[in-house]
């Protein structure tokens, strides 16, 4: 097979990539690099085109290998344009990946070389990119601690400000192109992080505009978006009734589209809302449209919210016999998921509608009610039974047993009455010796202290220590038996030295110096040059190029440039990139049932915190507290997010760029 094989496998493979068959496309990429070829543009069209593919199918780790690729060949060529559009598919694979710090510093690279080459197609790909790693970077801070909009932390605020100047200079740009489906989404992006700084009004004016520019294209889909977003940030203004047009509009356009999961988090939303508005039975009609939806997709969690919502409209209709039943149901889902929030809300709630209507509680209200009145006793007790527990250690034990011995010989000596003269005196010695051994005691406290944590850390230093293995023959040398003289000491044994005497002359202690000198020095180099040569970088092995050394030419022709190719900005993007390694290594904490899960019907959006708040000052309404971190569901974004350019990826991918290449050939 020749090239021209290799480049008619690529060229199908392109082909059903872009019919939406990504795998049979990624099975013919993969055969035209096992085919091979000679060029390197078309080595690097293909290795653009296999990350692209990877990326849709979600195997982001080889995504990010051939992007790799795809730059070490544009980096070989001097192709500068081609280093920007792969640096732009590097940054969208890492900012996936949750990788934000190397996936900024790709994206900051292919800005600046689109600038450098005053490429404004390039740059705006670059800035809606950069603002788009900021916007993920903040929401992925932002599920720790809290989450209403406007209210996260300055880390937070600060990612979402990076995120708005990036797309706001993105939207700038792209006014200046005439490009109105890229402004539809900057747009878009803004609304949506304007809302999560809390800036509603200009979230609703930035989500107006992004209606308007997706009713010019006739973009149905983007109108969904934009009339959710829009009912999100009207919820959040008091503006109920514009927010359930929103919704309604939204509901109708899912139904167009023929997406059912949508669907129901629109019903979800506008059940929510008419509970805002005390229109309980227009609550009840959307809520069940929610769970009907929900148990025929088999969202379990979804299923668990819809009962959830039932029970408490139904609670605040007096009709608490449907009330009963829905938070029944809502406490087996919960169960039957792990949610742990949602069972002692739902506990809660039964056991408030089994008071009103004047049914016995249940053992686990008993015991409910038991652990809130007597948690405070009981974890006093449990601490004062472990508290003996605590003190004994091994060193403590010792001392425990001195007192105890001189207790005993104290008591039985004071008990006998046939030495009443002996007595006063015994007493006053013994408890000087006492004193002088609680002086001894409290000196040997920090001693045994340190002796203790000393022998606990040591054990932690020792699993650490590497162990040290000497390779005596480097030179794979043939081993040669060394022949010793054994020789008899003055007390009859056997050595192996040359004195006879069983003393060791100068020159013999000197040899022996040097010898152990020289040992020491070759295992020193013999651990440092392993050192070494796991540092070193090998040099790049680029599969599909049939010629490997057309790479060193290259490299070396780039190496006598008088320009030296790592400069200072290369070290600092380098010493951001490791730094982040750090954070690679560490543990998340586990997953005890109280992160929420996902829920496809479920709108990223819940008010349940809105109903609260409006509702807590009426009992008869709202007879439960439910609490607000099981309302959110933090796997999803918070808002509708925009769909990315309709490219292979946002970075400006090298989209037919192999069909490009057979075209330029002919």
């Amino acid at each position: 097979m020749d090239s021209s094989t290799c480049l008619e496998l690529a060229l199908e493979g392109e082909r059903l990539c872009k019919a939406g068959d990504c795998r049979a496309g990624v099975a013919f990429f993969e055969a035209a690099i096992q085919t091979g070829t000679d060029d390197l543009r078309t080595l690097s069209a293909i290795y653009s085109q296999l990350g692209n593919a990877y990326f849709y199918l979600g195997e982001y780790d080889k995504a990010m290998e051939y992007h790799k690729l795809d730059l070490t060949v544009a980096r070989t060529m001097g192709d500068r344009l081609g280093v920007a559009k792969a640096s732009g598919n590097l940054g969208n694979t890492l900012k996936v990946m949750g990788k934000f710090k190397e996936a900024i510093c790709c994206c900051e690279r292919h800005l600046s070389i689109s600038q450098e080459l005053e490429d404004k197609v390039g740059e705006g790909r670059a800035l809606y990119n950069l603002g788009n790693v900021y916007h993920a970077q903040g929401k992925h801070l932002g599920r720790i601690g809290p989450q209403e909009p406007g209210g996260f932390s300055d880390e937070v605020k600060h990612c979402l400000q990076k995120a708005v100047e990036y797309y706001a200079a993105n939207l700038r740009l792209m006014e200046e192109l005439n490009d109105r489906s890229a402004q539809g989404r900057a747009c878009g992006n803004l609304g949506n992080t304007h809302y999560l700084l809390g800036n509603f009004t200009q979230a609703i004016s930035y989500h107006n505009e992004r209606l308007a520019i997706a009713k010019e294209f006739g973009d149905k889909a983007a109108e969904r978006r934009a009339h959710s977003n829009l009912g999100n940030a009207h919820i959040f203004l008091g503006e109920f009734e514009t927010a359930a047009e929103h919704y309604k509009k939204t509901l109708q356009l899912a139904q167009e589209l023929g997406d059912r999961a949508v669907e129901a988090q629109a019903c979800y939303s506008l059940g929510n809302t008419y509970t805002l508005l005390r229109d309980y039975p227009m609550a009840i009609h959307y809520h069940l449209r929610h769970l009907a939806i929900a148990e025929e997709l088999t969202d379990k969690v979804g299923e668990g919210r819809a009962c959830w919502s039932l029970g408490n409209a139904y609670s605040a209709t007096n009709n608490n016999e449907k009330a009963l039943h829905y938070a029944t149901r809502h406490l087996e889902i919960s169960k039957e998921i792990g949610d742990k929030t949602g069972q002692a809300a739902a506990q809660m709630n039964l056991t408030d509608i089994r008071k009103l209507l004047g049914l016995p509680p249940t053992p686990v209200d008993s015991e409910l009610s038991e652990s809130a009145e007597d948690v405070k006793s009981r974890t006093r007790r449990k601490s004062m039974e472990n508290m003996d527990l605590l003190k004994m250690t091994p060193d403590a034990k010792g001392v425990l047993r001195k007192y105890q011995s001189e207790d005993a010989g104290i008591g039985s000596l004071s008990s006998d009455d046939s030495h009443p003269v002996n007595g006063p005196s015994f007493n006053t010695s013994s408890h000087a010796d006492k004193n002088a051994s609680v002086n001894e005691e409290s000196s040997m406290d920090d001693d045994s202290f340190f002796e203790l944590l000393s022998r606990f850390q040591s054990k932690r230093m020792d699993d650490q220590r590497c162990t040290l293995s000497i390779d005596s023959n480097k030179e794979n040398q043939p081993e040669q038996p060394q022949q010793q003289v054994p020789t008899r000491r003055e007390g009859g044994s056997l050595s192996s030295t040359g004195s006879t005497n069983g003393t060791t002359t100068p020159s013999d202690s000197g040899a022996n110096n040097c010898g152990v000198l020289e040992e020491l020095m070759e295992s020193i180099a013999g651990m440092q040059s392993r050192r070494m040569d796991e540092q070193r970088a090998s040099l790049p092995q680029l599969p599909g190029l049939n010629n490997q050394h057309a790479i060193l030419q290259r490299l070396s022709v780039a190496a006598s440039d008088s320009t030296p190719l790592p400069d200072d900005n290369f070290f600092d993007m380098l010493m951001r990139c490791q730094g982040s390694r750090i954070e690679d290594q560490r543990s998340s904490l586990p997953n005890d049932g109280s992160l929420p899960q996902s829920a496809p019907t479920v709108p990223d959006d819940d008010f349940f915190s809105l109903i609260m708040r409006f509702q807590s000052g009426r009992l008869e309404d709202q007879r439960s507290t439910m609490p607000l971190e099981a309302s959110r569901n933090s796997t999803h974004p918070t808002t509708d997010e925009e769909e990315p350019p309709s490219s292979a990826q946002s970075a400006g991918t090298k989209d037919g760029l192999v069909s490009r290449l057979v075209k330029g050939r002919k």
